[in-house]
């Protein structure tokens, strides 16, 4: 009886283990996304604020 409650409690513990492991690979794959969602929304941020550079320094040339 001893031993099945051992095998059992194995069991569930390397399912535990299994679920963790899943849930971190989960969370890493997550964070690795949102990390390529952030730089994607930073290029372009810094694309736009080129183009505004570009058409000031033209807008400040037409005046001059």
């Amino acid at each position: 009886m001893t031993q099945t409650f051992e095998r059992s409690n194995t069991m569930s513990l390397i399912a535990t283990d299994l679920a963790r492991e899943h849930m971190s690979a989960r969370l890493e794959q997550a964070q690795s996304a949102r990390r390529g969602h952030q730089l994607a929304a930073a290029r372009r941020l810094s694309r736009k604020a080129e183009r505004a550079a570009a058409q000031a320094r033209l807008a400040l040339a037409r005046v001059i």
